[in-house]
């Protein structure tokens, strides 16, 4: 019987950032500085073996060109699926936003210094109370972004342009949503 569980252990790895973005310079939305503590705090597993097992296959065949270790390729899967559950996302979205935001790479980092597979920006760290947690870590990158997506998608009250534009830093410009929705449409979508 396959059985997949995650059980996540977010470590205190410390990260020497020289790129760190200064909070003070940055305004902080109060209500998504605590959405990001209560994330990094919990816990999540999952198990539905049928659903699971399909999705895994499907995704895991799409995404090799990218990932070429069908370890590594699940393993990321599974952190992706959870991660996205967890916050009541699609799992093909997150894919989505990885592709624009890192094209699956996990040591990414942008000109502005926001780090991992989902682009997230390292005063956020700081402003959560974990200087030291690791954003090119995988499990720490992706609970970060889903979290940060889902706060900005309830803020929109759904609207997933507003919401993928406030992510990524360009609300009000439909460039980057509509690359994300393309993204989905033509590489991540449920068949």
């Amino acid at each position: 019987m396959l059985r997949i569980t995650i059980f996540y252990l977010i470590g205190f790895l410390t990260l020497a950032m020289s790129t760190m973005v200064a909070a003070s310079t940055t305004s902080v939305d109060p209500e998504l500085r605590e959405s990001l503590k209560k994330a990094i705090a919990e816990t999540v597993h999952f198990r539905d073996r049928w659903e699971a097992e399909v999705w895994f296959t499907d995704m895991s065949q799409r995404l090799q060109r990218r990932i070429k270790d069908p370890v590594e390729r699940l393993e990321l899967l599974q952190l992706i699926h959870s991660e996205a559950k967890r916050v009541n996302l699609a799992p093909e979205l997150i894919m989505a936003v990885i592709q624009i935001e890192s094209a699956f790479d996990r040591w990414a980092i942008s000109s502005v210094g926001a780090r991992g597979l989902m682009q997230v920006m390292p005063f956020w760290l700081k402003e959560i109370g974990r200087p030291g947690d690791d954003l090119f870590n995988i499990e720490t990158n992706l609970r970060m972004g889903c979290t940060i997506l889902r706060h900005y998608l309830d803020r929109e009250k759904g609207n997933m342009s507003r919401a993928l534009g406030r992510y990524n830093g360009s609300l009000g410009s439909h460039r980057y949503p509509n690359k994300v929705m393309a993204a989905l449409r033509k590489n991540w979508y449920r068949q």
